[in-house]
């Protein structure tokens, strides 16, 4: 018996084309999932069918869910994997910066849930996995729009969780801690020129595995929370941070 078999499962993921996402896509492909991939941008080996979304605009993602479910009669399984970063405390956040990282990580969050909601409460069943962070349960300095949208990303999560466990839909969600992935060499490129060697090392030693996070170590996970073998897992955020929120102290 193959486990964690996503076989015919179709599946939406948004921000899949780079990253997390893009390894979560790759994953579930592998695993015999039809993936449909939602992102910005276009990769150049997508693992499925593509759609250019932005997230944030919820006529748009209502249009994508759409037409995957007219093309192939059901969405079994969403991951919400798109997100943005920000640097700064209260002080130096401003309202564009709140705006934006409002825009994406929690308005793009319940944009694509509030999509699939009328077809997998009409389905009798569905699985919904968002990407949150310790960001969203540990105070990290330089992060309070960060922070703040992947706390309302939890709190969304257990939201659903509770609302709609009658219509058989589980929702969960992943906290990861720093993983390696372009996204973290363009930030440490952009933020530390000429520091990148230094500040890589210094920032992998914050977990305390002495590392960061693989994306596949991440979509791993994602795979067994979105499986059938985990029927019985909703209203539940997940840490896989190195030890970080644990043993940080």
């Amino acid at each position: 018996m193959a486990i964690f078999s996503l076989k015919d499962k179709v599946v939406a993921i948004t921000g899949a084309g780079s990253g997390i996402g893009k390894a979560i896509a790759k994953t579930f492909a592998m695993q015999g999932a039809i993936v449909n991939v939602m992102d910005l941008n276009e990769p150049s080996d997508a693992d499925g069918k593509f759609y250019k979304t932005n997230v944030s605009i919820q006529a748009e993602v209502d249009k994508i869910i759409a037409d995957v479910v007219q093309q192939h009669g059901r969405i079994d399984i969403l991951v919400n994997s798109a997100g943005i970063a920000h640097i700064g405390n209260l002080e130096n956040t401003s309202e564009a910066d709140i705006d934006r990282i409002y825009n994406v990580n929690i308005k793009g969050t319940y944009n694509t849930m509030h999509a699939v909601m009328p077809f997998m409460k009409k389905q009798k069943q569905g699985v919904i996995l968002n990407m949150a962070s310790v960001a969203g349960t540990v105070g990290i300095p330089d992060r309070f729009a960060y922070s703040m949208s992947k706390g309302a990303v939890i709190s969304m999560t257990l939201s659903v969780a509770k609302d709609f466990i009658k219509d058989g839909i589980r929702c969960n969600c992943i906290s990861p801690g720093r993983v390696h992935t372009p996204f973290v060499d363009g930030f440490i490129k952009t933020n530390y020129p000429g520091k990148e060697q230094e500040m890589f090392e210094k920032l992998s030693k914050t977990q305390p595995i002495g590392r960061m996070a693989t994306p596949d170590e991440i979509a791993y996970l994602a795979l067994y929370l979105c499986s059938d073998e985990a029927s019985f897992i909703t209203g539940t955020d997940y840490p896989i941070d190195g030890g970080f929120i644990k043993l940080n102290n």
